[in-house]
């Protein structure tokens, strides 16, 4: 995904690095409070073991002690959504797959594991209170030239007219209908058969252009692209045909199923589309053939997470103003801001090695009413702390738990209130306990809980996430509070969650004393 396609960042300038620090300080003021509702994602890699596997032959509990350290890390720093990389290169990592497993897995393609990796990491991110999200790359098949090694039932072996090849790798023709119907089924493989929050994809659409490389679709242009003046037209419909495609099918699978799409930073610069961005790189409308915009303009997909992976102020591609162009062109769909920890480590990026980038950037993101919220990449960069990014986000902006922000146009209809609720202090804890609420106006089961607590004097305010005391992806009507003192007073409140975050009445309100030693 996110290895090789970005803009050389030149060093800084002084004009520049002052540029920021001003912005900064007004990002700053204008700053609004930590949000009940926000989006705080990373990305876990697993294409050439980036992020996880760390040993592509290590046993299945080594495995999964990796992957639950990781996860226990993200839970630790405020982390509510994972990216979880299902499909590096028409592989799997999932054991309902028509395709072969991935050699990022087991060290051979096709070679199976002992468990299956997408339903233990489902589970144990919503033990954890967590989303996750599958992320699939839609076009690459393999990334490398080792072709040799490929499986026998590899889909470029059986389908060998499927594919042309570029910068000595193997990708999907866009142009085949057959192409994006194959594409379409194998995403619902894991629409239909795993319990995941979300479906994510990259930004490798049409292969980025390497100079020398000619992609090989004429044939498949002068077969299907009647009606059409120019290739590249005909290439933009091919990928907004599959969005749209699978759109309509996840949706018609699991209707309140997320879909969102991660493209490169740029959608288009201003000298190349009147409706671009000041910008001056390269773009996922011009080089990928992808026009993200419009999937968000035509509600095709429920948020956009552009990679904006500059500093502030960068005069080819700021922060700042490619944040404000996204966030005009959002089309009341969410706007999730994909953020560049891991270029702390590149020698090349001077402003990323200040550790104030992306705190700054995410004060300007708090500032904007029409962002909801981050993703990180990646998942190693935020485990290792770069340049105490982690710090900062468990000491500051993710101090208090945040819920997922709604999506009002997949569901809109909130569950009812626990009901029964009751509690009592039980030796050196209090414990809550509530019975399910009556069946919703849609039907729609209750996914989980909030429990909100108050002191004495406290503003009984269920906006402030201060006051979350515990949020729950599980249906257990019951919880144990044991961080408790003698002698105080406690109130609390009861609400229930859907699968979409939609939150319920909250229950009458009980106060407990716990009894003085």
């Amino acid at each position: 995904m996110h290895l090789y396609k970005y803009l050389f960042i030149t060093l800084l300038s002084t004009f520049i690095v002052t540029q920021s620090i001003a912005q900064a300080v007004v990002a700053e003021e204008t700053a609004r409070p930590e949000p009940k509702y926000e989006f705080r994602g990373v990305w876990i890699a697993t294409v050439v073991n980036l992020d996880w596997p760390q040993n592509a032959r290590a046993t299945a509990e080594v495995q999964k002690r990796d992957l639950i350290a990781q996860l226990n890390s993200h839970q630790q720093t405020g982390i509510n959504a994972i990216m979880f990389q299902v499909r590096p290169a028409a592989d799997a990592f999932y054991a309902k797959s028509r395709e072969p497993w991935s050699k990022y897995l087991t060290g051979k393609q096709g070679e199976a594991p002992d468990y299956d990796p997408l339903e233990f990491a489902v589970d144990e991110a919503h033990k954890r209170n967590m989303e996750l999200h599958a992320w699939f790359n839609p076009y690459r098949a393999t990334f490398d030239n080792k072709f040799s090694l490929l499986a026998s039932d590899h889909i470029t072996r059986t389908k060998p007219e499927w594919f042309f090849v570029y910068e000595g790798i193997k990708l999907f023709n866009p142009g085949l209908p057959e192409v994006r119907e194959y594409i379409v089924q194998v995403v619902l493989d894991v629409v239909k058969n795993y319990d995941v929050d979300g479906i994510h994809m990259d930004d490798y659409f049409y292969p980025y252009p390497v100079r020398g490389q000619t992609i090989n679709d004429a044939n498949a242009y002068a077969e299907y692209g009647g009606g059409f003046n120019n290739i590249k037209d005909w290439r933009r419909d091919n990928v907004d045909k599959l969005i749209h495609m699978l759109a309509d099918s996840i949706h018609k699978y699991k209707p309140n199923m997320k879909f969102g799409i991660s493209p490169f930073g740029i959608w288009a610069n201003r000298s190349q589309h009147p409706d671009g961005s000041e910008t001056n790189g390269g773009s996922s409308y011009i080089e990928n053939f992808a026009d993200t915009r419009k999937w968000m303009k035509e509600g095709w997909i429920d948020y956009i997470n552009p990679q904006i992976y500059w500093h502030i102020g960068y005069r080819l591609a700021a922060f700042e103003k490619l944040l404000d162009w996204w966030s005009n062109n959002t089309y009341n769909r969410h706007l999730y801001v994909g953020q560049a920890p891991y270029r702390f480590y590149e020698p090349r990026s001077p402003a990323y090695k200040n550790p104030s980038e992306i705190p700054n950037q995410l004060r300007l993101i708090r500032a904007n009413p029409r962002a909801h919220g981050s993703v990180y990449f990646r998942s190693q960069s935020l485990v290792g702390n770069a340049n105490h990014l982690a710090d900062s986000l468990k000491e500051d902006f993710y101090q208090y738990p945040a819920l997922p922000p709604t999506m009002l146009w997949l569901d809109s209809i909130p569950p009812n209130a626990p009901q029964n609720f009751i509690a009592r202090a039980e030796k050196k804890s209090i414990l809550l306990k509530w019975s399910m609420p009556l069946p919703a106006k849609d039907n729609e089961p209750v996914y989980g809980y909030v429990v909100y607590r108050f002191q004495v004097n406290e503003k009984f305010d269920l906006g402030d996430p201060r006051n979350i005391l515990h949020i729950q992806y599980n249906t257990e009507p019951v919880y144990l509070d044991t961080n408790v003192q003698p002698g105080k007073t406690y109130f609390y409140v009861v609400t229930a969650l859907d699968r979409l975050k939609n939150e319920s009445e909250r229950t009458p309100t009980i106060a407990v004393t716990l009894p003085a030693l």
